[in-house]
């Protein structure tokens, strides 16, 4: 089963990308931290499908049975990065596909309008992003060792559980098409 975990942050240091790395080390997933991955400026020129990075970012959420996606809030959407990166794709990859969300906040009520857009945008490629979504506050780090504290945990992966009996599902399914 080959599973994604996408860091959506422009930050190389950052709460989302600590929350990716967890989810990915303690769930043996790969990780995509698009604060290095290096993709263009969408355009939607033709062109840009001959890109190098274009392509393997594609081809690795084609390939991938399920995906986590993680973004912080940036006037109440998700980043703009994240937004670019998933502008290059299509229900290509997406179709059924299991999607959990996280969405990483500066704190008080921030986080739920970055979770609805992301929803908003995997629906427009025919995602399947599952009920259970989480949001992440500063007060949810363990700043000391550059992780999520011990209650956060027990949270990311109640969600991962989840997610994975979608994925589990999904595995299935395709297995019938």
């Amino acid at each position: 089963m080959k599973l994604v975990v996408i860091s959506g942050t422009p930050r190389k240091h950052g709460r989302t990308r600590i929350a990716s790395q967890y989810i990915a080390k303690e769930h043996d997933m790969d990780l995509i931290d698009l604060s290095e991955f290096g993709l263009p400026l969408y355009t939607g020129e033709q062109d840009q499908s001959d890109n190098t990075q274009v392509k393997e970012w594609k081809e690795t959420i084609l390939n991938a049975d399920g995906v986590v996606i993680l973004s912080p809030e940036y006037h109440s959407g998700m980043s703009g990065v994240l937004k670019n990166a998933i502008d290059f794709l299509s229900n290509e990859q997406f179709s059924h596909k299991p999607i959990a969300l996280l969405a990483v906040a500066g704190g008080g009520k921030g986080g739920m309008n970055a979770l609805n857009n992301m929803r908003t945008v995997m629906r427009g490629v025919y995602a399947n992003v599952i009920p259970k979504q989480l949001i992440l506050d500063p007060s949810d780090f363990d700043y000391d060792n550059d992780s999520v504290t011990e209650d956060s945990k027990t949270l990311i992966n109640s969600l991962v559980e989840e997610f994975l009996v979608y994925v589990k599902s999904f595995s299935q399914l395709r297995k019938q098409l």
